[in-house]
């Protein structure tokens, strides 16, 4: 990728490190600033997913017609904006619940659109046997920066409180944004959208005018009007069409939504009752990344003994073991013991997984339809999360958060059924 994928390899580090140095910092703010608890936490978290996401629909089809390096920029700097808004509200002690929510609903939206243009801009400038070497190397350098991240930034949390590390988050947006401007490589135009409208118009004005349909604004806007309607849907139809993609969609929303439904409960139960501090909590999710470093390094040469597929389905059985330890966590050393062990375990099997799972995914999308598809991927995955985090903080207010966590671990290890069983034939793309 020469100089441009240097300088894109880096605004990722830098934004992978922000984001982990303000690990959990929105429920970090609501528990230790606002004093919300587990249910508001959870409707913080889940709500602001759910409307991000219903916000981001609208994006990928928007984003397939246009380069998508300048969008990457915006969305940072859209991010940086948002983020900075926390620590002068509470500088100024106007912080509330409703700004935090606000907040994350615009970072939530940004972040589906980001996700969405890189992968498609990872994949123009890469030829396909390089995109799992590449998608690897992204990988381990966020498991770095999850090993660097959480405890520096349970430090700040101790000197100085969370806000600060919103301010953190806040920086590396700016500077990945700088990081993206820098870049030089050239970016091939997409198709316009006109022109995909004007194929579609062309090819249905003969039945147009034998039914009439070219009344009131003629095929041509009628076209168009059909034409946008579809491309809201067109990622998640290419999805479900797809005999090996359906099943691996199904798998990722359900595990990533239980999983991130655990992870507020978690932090109430272990900075709560339990009674461990900022910088254990950032600790006990820091020194287990190493495992996703190691994991993220393997995954080629695993994937190269084994073949994709037998790697998938096994990394994906693995990962959905361990998380049904957490709920047995107790005070003290052992409890801290325990919750390494398992998110260890829990890591390691994603640092192989991850990589595995995007290059499939991007091997199985035609380019032209990269950036809807991630988007409609994106935006299940929050929708699930989003409606998970709301059902298991109700479930925690009843129950109490050790018992929703253990529901969540048991239903966990019920993922791995929806992985596709069988490797999947060639796809020839056909438009």
């Amino acid at each position: 990728m020469g100089a441009g994928g240097g300088l894109l390899w880096g605004a990722y580090g830098i934004s992978a490190l922000g984001t982990w140095l303000a690990f959990d910092a929105f429920p970090l703010i609501a528990v230790l600033v606002l004093h919300s608890g587990p249910l508001a936490v959870s409707v913080l978290a889940a709500a602001g997913l759910a409307v991000g996401a219903v916000a981001a629909v609208p994006l990928g089809p928007w984003l397939e017609y246009r380069r998508k390096r300048p969008v990457m920029v915006a969305t940072d700097l859209v991010r940086c904006a948002a983020l900075l808004t926390i620590p002068v509200a509470h500088l100024l002690g106007a912080l509330t619940f409703v700004h935090l929510l606000a907040v994350s609903v615009v970072v939530a939206a940004a972040d589906i659109a980001f996700r969405s243009a890189s992968g498609a801009y990872i994949k123009t400038l890469l030829p396909p046997e390089e995109l799992l070497v590449v998608n690897a190397r992204f990988e381990s350098t966020n498991w770095t920066a999850i090993v660097l991240g959480p405890p520096l930034g349970g430090a700040m949390v101790g000197l100085f409180g969370p806000v600060v590390t919103v301010l953190a988050d806040a920086a590396s947006y700016l500077l990945s944004a700088l990081g993206l401007r820098a870049i030089t490589a050239h970016e091939p135009r997409p198709a316009r959208r006109e022109e995909a409208v004007a194929a579609g118009t062309s090819e249905n004005t003969g039945n147009a005018e034998d039914t009439g349909a070219a009344k009131d604004g003629g095929p041509a806007e009628n076209a168009d009007s059909r034409s946008r309607t579809r491309e809201l849907f067109d990622g998640w139809r290419f999805i479900l069409r797809d005999p090996a993609l359906r099943p691996l969609f199904g798998n990722t929303v359900l595990y990533n939504g239980l999983l991130m439904a655990i992870s507020p409960l978690l932090a109430v139960l272990m900075l709560g009752p339990l009674g461990f501090a900022p910088w254990q909590y950032g600790l006990a999710f820091a020194l287990p990344a190493l495992g996703g470093l190691v994991g993220s390094r393997l995954a080629r040469r695993l994937v190269a003994r084994f073949g994709q597929h037998r790697i998938l389905l096994a990394t994906g059985v693995l990962r959905a073991c361990w998380p049904l330890g957490l709920a047995f966590v107790r005070p003290g050393v052992p409890g801290l013991v325990l919750v390494l062990l398992v998110e260890f375990g829990v890591i390691t099997s994603c640092g192989v997984f991850n990589p595995v799972y995007a290059t499939y995914r991007l091997e199985r999308t035609p380019a032209d339809r990269v950036v809807r598809t991630l988007s409609a991927w994106s935006v299940s995955t929050k929708l699930g999360t989003a409606a998970l985090t709301a059902l298991w903080g109700l479930l925690a207010a009843l129950l109490g958060p050790r018992t929703a966590i253990a529901a969540a671990g048991l239903l966990l290890l019920a993922t791995p059924l929806l992985l596709p069983r069988r490797a999947p034939q060639p796809l020839a793309f056909a438009e």
